[in-house]
């Protein structure tokens, strides 16, 4: 099964406290971007530009990578001192590096770690931010910019202007695009250029963009000539009038008598209307809560003969190990405290009678399921009912909130056939009104009709009332049809349809994101493409 590209992201990088590899001078990171494909195969996807002499740069090159909600996507950044024009960088000081994933990214918005080396040793103190932003908006703006009158920073010679673009985040200012440097011109013309509108404003016309004018210095201590502010409503306003704008920010200069004009050619398009992305909420702060349901019950065999389905191989696996590392792996990047309650039902356990706990991250709800396993009785019947409404419970008590802070995701793996499939459909109904999602995972060569009349795809699940559900919330597959894939395909299959019922019942009810990542004005004029 192919994975579809569901959205683009951006990604900013920015470092502190690099290593200092360089003799009178100090290193010129650059990094490089690397994705892996499977096993130890990793690829190199782009590098950004050098910064020179500088050990707490900000890239101004953005990587653009496709994101797959259902892939556990892993990334690679490297930060290497080039003193070289080669290619290669096998003869460039390595100055540290980051593993993580991109769903680490994309949930947290903003990722800071410490860099490490290939020993897995600290490299220093040096750390690294990537900042993510899903780019709902390819437009780009066409910028000609000149100067006159600058002021000379240099004793010999004259400045060697160059500019910075910058966007207004929550917390700081992010670098957007660093145009060229211009040598030794007080009335520097640079070379025309395009911001995309995502990276300099986020679609917001009236966000502040900042621009910063510096005289390059060879050393990294660049001298600041001058900065103003404005917005891209400014900007398409006076265009109304103008194929060309010149915009004169002389009085914001450090220099009274100087002045920038900046050049831009902006058409005017219609009004746009705001509906939120499935990253919308999960860069907003919304929390995917993941639980697990594993089956008990007698007709899976005793889990000490290798005909069970219980049984674990001495490779330490068996189809119920199988489903849960494969969703989990994914799901567990969205919850930001990895507490995942797990149950199991149709078990004899003394003294309750009942299988359940919390555990820390995947290989906790392993660690309890390889425990328990020799210590449960199992039994019956196969009701999927309690526990269904045990975390609909928990997704009602979600709703009280105003903003779309919670959604919920039950993984239920079973061998056989719902003993109260009536029930089940009235708890599934139920659950359809609440920011909840059923995926149900049949293992063994059992007959799964049942199941698949749960998901919803060849019609409208109904209740024994007759009620019908809301939305379509529960994604049934077959263990057996992935027996002989890849290991993601399982996730692929069984996740691709999470960010659809997100969106689908947030959007269904009205809430916004916790924290909106993109807020839009009303008075927003977007760009034609």
């Amino acid at each position: 099964m192919a994975a579809q590209c569901m959205t683009k992201v951006e990604l900013t990088v920015s470092c502190e406290n690099l290593l200092d590899m360089d003799i009178g001078s100090k290193s010129d990171p650059l990094c490089v971007l690397l994705m892996n494909s499977s096993g130890s195969q990793w690829f190199e996807v782009a590098r950004t530009e050098r910064v020179q002499n500088c050990l707490s740069p900000k890239f101004a090159k953005k990587f653009v990578v496709d994101y797959y909600f259902e892939l556990v996507q892993k990334l690679m950044f490297r930060i290497y001192d080039i003193d070289n024009k080669t290619v290669d960088l096998s003869d460039d000081d390595f100055l540290g590096e980051l593993e993580c994933t991109l769903g680490q990214i994309v949930s947290s918005q903003k990722l800071t770690r410490p860099l490490v080396l290939k020993n897995k040793k600290p490299a220093g103190k040096g750390t690294i931010t990537i900042s993510a932003e899903e780019i709902k908006d390819n437009r780009v703006v066409n910028f000609e910019v000149e100067a006159r009158k600058l002021d000379n920073k240099d004793f010999f010679g004259k400045s060697d202007p160059y500019l910075e673009f910058y966007k207004q985040t929550e917390t700081a200012w992010q670098l957007a695009h660093r145009t060229e440097v211009v040598k030794n011109n007080l009335n520097p013309t640079w070379r025309p250029f395009q911001i995309p509108l995502q990276s300099l404003c986020g679609g917001d016309m009236d966000k502040p963009i900042k621009v910063e004018c510096y005289d390059y210095d060879n050393d990294g201590s660049h001298d600041l000539i001058g900065i103003f502010e404005t917005n891209m409503t400014r900007l398409l306003q006076a265009s109304r009038f103008s194929p060309c704008y010149e915009l004169c920010f002389s009085c914001m200069l450090e220099q009274r008598d100087s002045s920038l004009t900046v050049w831009l050619v902006v058409p005017l398009t219609q009004q746009v209307v705001r509906r939120y992305t499935f990253l919308d909420y999960i860069m907003g702060g919304c929390q995917i809560n993941f639980t697990v349901g594993v089956d008990f019950t007698g007709s899976n065999g005793d889990p000490r003969s290798p005909d069970s389905l219980h049984y674990i191989s001495p490779q330490g696996i068996n189809e119920y190990l199988a489903a849960i590392w494969a969703v989990g792996m994914v799901i567990q990047d969205y919850d930001s405290d990895k507490m995942f309650p797990a149950f199991g039902f149709g078990a004899q356990i003394p003294p309750t009678w009942q299988v359940k706990t919390q555990r820390r991250g995947i290989e906790g709800i392993v660690e309890a399921y390889r425990i328990c396993l020799p210590q449960v009785k199992l039994y019956g019947p196969t009701n999927f009912s309690p526990i269904i409404n045990h975390v609909a419970r928990f997704a009602a008590q979600a709703t009280q909130q105003k903003t779309a802070s919670q959604y919920f995701v039950l993984l239920i793996i079973t061998d056989g056939v719902i003993t109260d499939l009536d029930q089940t459909r009235s708890a599934i109904v139920s659950a359809s009104k609440l920011p909840m999602s059923i995926i149900i995972v049949g293992v063994g060569g059992a007959d799964f009709s049942a199941m698949e009349f749960l998901d919803g795809d060849d019609g409208r699940l109904r209740a024994p009332s007759g009620e019908p559900a809301t939305r379509d919330i529960v994604q049934f597959v077959p263990f057996r049809k992935f027996q002989n894939a890849p290991k993601e395909a399982l996730a692929q299959c069984v996740l691709a349809e999470i960010p659809g019922q997100v969106m689908a019942y947030f959007n269904m009810v009205g809430l916004s994101p916790p924290n909106d990542p993109t807020p839009v004005s009303n008075t927003d004029m977007p760009l034609q493409s």
